[in-house]
């Protein structure tokens, strides 16, 4: 079993049918769990890579009724570090 997350961004609240449905997708053998976090718009869902793919994923999310905008990364961009600039030496 090899366990992968995915992570969307949705445009509004699931209706009431959508998160029933969404109860439902979590009967699909290889979902293993899925998370909605109201207040950033997102849905995080936990699979067996070797039952399903990133599209079938997908497809169950958007068939559920969720208005997925656009696929996030699980990791936050890192800023960038600005190299130190040497010091300049010191003439005797």
């Amino acid at each position: 079993m090899t366990l992968l997350e995915v992570l969307y961004r949705y445009e509004h609240q699931p209706s009431e049918a959508a998160i029933f449905a969404l109860g439902k997708a979590r009967d699909v053998y290889g979902v293993r769990r899925i998370q909605l976090d109201p207040e950033v718009n997102t849905i995080r869902v936990e699979y067996d890579a070797t039952r399903l793919n990133k599209q079938t994923v997908h497809q169950i999310l958007r068939r559920a009724g969720v208005p997925l905008i656009e696929e996030l990364p699980l990791i936050p961009p890192q800023p960038i570090a600005e190299p130190e600039l040497a010091a300049p030496a010191q003439a005797k």
